[in-house]
Order: C-alpha cells, then sequence, then structure tokens
C-alpha cells in the first residue's frame, strides 16, 4: 500500500511531477496561496451582504448552513483565473482541454451550530442531467466513466479552514473505486441515487483526511473523488465555493497518441489499462 502524503503546491510554483502523481493515485492535489487573501476578503464582503446577517452578531448566525450561489463579480472572476491555477489546470486536464471560468459558486456557508446541517453525507458530485424526469432534482442527475461534463472538482476556501471549521472530508484514491463501478455503466452513467445505494460502501476503507488551509487555498480534485461537508464545531463561518472545471472536449480512455490527461490516467489505472 502506498504511503499517505497530502500534495501541496503553493503559488510560486506550477504543480512537480511528483504532485502530478500523487493527484493521479491519491485523487486529489492541495494548492495553498492559490489566490490571494485581499481577494478571500472581498468576497466574503459580498456573500455577508446577501446572506441577510451580520458578521459581527453571532445571533444573527441562526442555520447551521446557508447556500448562496453562483457569483460573477470580479473578486470571484479574479480568483479563478489566477496563473498559477491555469497551469494546474493545463498540468492534470491538459492545455485546451478545460473552458474557462469567469464565475465561481455554488457556496454552502456554513456557520458554527451544533445542529445537523442535513447534507453531511458521502457522496461524488455529478455532473450532467437525465435524459428525461425531474432535472432539477440533483439526486437523478448523473455521471459517467468518462466524466461527461466535469474535468474537476474544485474546493476554493475562501476563509481559514481548520479541523473544527467544517472543512471537506475526502476520502483518498476513492475515485479509483468510483471509477471501476462507473465502467459497468457505460455512456449511460449512474445517478447519485443509484451510486448512493449501497453508501459508497466501496471506499468505506479508505484514509480520510480533511480539506483544511489558510484563505485562498483550493483543492483540485478528480471528479469522482468520494467527499462529505460535515457541521462547524469552530466560532467563525466557514467560506467554501465547490465548482466543477468544465472540459472543453470529451475525456478519452482509448488516444492513438497516449497523450492521456492525468485525469484519465487515474482513470485507466483503476482499470488496469497500460
Amino acid at each position: 500500500m502506498w504511503p499517505f502524503r497530502t500534495a501541496v503546491s503553493n503559488a510560486s510554483q506550477g504543480l512537480s511531477d511528483q504532485q502530478v502523481e500523487q493527484f493521479i493515485r491519491d485523487g486529489f492535489v492541495k494548492i495553498e496561496g492559490a489566490f490571494s487573501r485581499e481577494l478571500a476578503v472581498q468576497a466574503r464582503a459580498i456573500l455577508w451582504r446577501d446572506m441577510g446577517c451580520e458578521e459581527s452578531d453571532p445571533a444573527t448566525w441562526t442555520k447551521p448552513v446557508v447556500r448562496l450561489g453562483i457569483y460573477d463579480d470580479e473578486p470571484f472572476a479574479r480568483a479563478v483565473n489566477t496563473p498559477v491555477l491555469h497551469d494546474a489546470f493545463d498540468r492534470l486536464v491538459g492545455k485546451g482541454r478545460w473552458l474557462p471560468r469567469t464565475s465561481l459558486g455554488t457556496f454552502p456557508v456554513r456557520f458554527p451550530s451544533a445542529a445537523d446541517p442535513g447534507d453531511a453525507g458521502w457522496h461524488i458530485d455529478t455532473s450532467f442531467p437525465p435524459d428525461s424526469g425531474d432535472t432539477g432534482d440533483y439526486f437523478h442527475w448523473r455521471v459517467n466513466i468518462n466524466s461527461k461534463g466535469r474535468a474537476l472538482l474544485m474546493l476554493f476556501l475562501f476563509s481559514d479552514t481548520g479541523k473544527k471549521d467544517a472543512p471537506t472530508r475526502i476520502r483518498v484514491s476513492s475515485h479509483l473505486d468510483i471509477a471501476r463501478r462507473l465502467a459497468r455503466a457505460g455512456d449511460e452513467g449512474f445517478s447519485l441515487k443509484q451510486l448512493a445505494e449501497n453508501g459508497f460502501a466501496e471506499s468505506a476503507s479508505r484514509h480520510q483526511v480533511l480539506a483544511t488551509g489558510d484563505a485562498g487555498t483550493v483543492y483540485l480534485c478528480h471528479p469522482f473523488l468520494v467527499h462529505a461537508a460535515q457541521p462547524n464545531r469552530g466560532s467563525y463561518p466557514r467560506f467554501l465555493a465547490q465548482p466543477a472545471l468544465v472540459p472543453a472536449e470529451p475525456f478519452q480512455l482509448e488516444r492513438s497518441d497516449g497523450d492521456y490527461s492525468p485525469v484519465e490516467q487515474a482513470i485507466r489505472l483503476a482499470l488496469q489499462k497500460g
């Protein structure tokens, strides 16, 4: 079994070959200082404005989680378009194989609370709607072995996030388990409801880590990575965006030139191809 070490990069350097290899094996890489603390402060001010509660008055923090939508204000657009992130997208997805973003979201803002937030189950993020039925119910959205519609899951930390501050829980290397399961479903894939039928039991024994870090940290995750929210037991709300990086072209698991991206390599590793 591989020893686990968190893959960490920062804004002064690009991803090393070792960090790319860790992404393939572990399913994520942590980039510290991916965007500035100043942008995080500016972004939080906009989010506080829209939540209907006061940062200076914890008595107004009455819900365990408040969900906010997509934001294209300047701080958000700049945060997702830093040189270090564009370089990382190129390394993990491939140059010309991803679409630039001009916005960030959604934001599940988690407040300190003893209440159950009601959304802390293990899951992966699905990426395309069903052909029929209720497209507004995300339990019916789907994901397939080629990760149609999603190149990366991204976690943007807009507040300092320690172990008590509702950091996202990650099952290391669980993307390999999910790839093997999705391989049985072909292009149609599975819905989140179907994937959750067994509680993601195939990844239950995987080592768990927490997506902690200072404001400005970004976790770039394989789209099949199993993860979960948790209650905030800290003293300040946790601000995080969890957007997708959208592919410019479908992933391919059989390329005549062998030019596989690390996202594709991870899927091929799970399926024992090459």
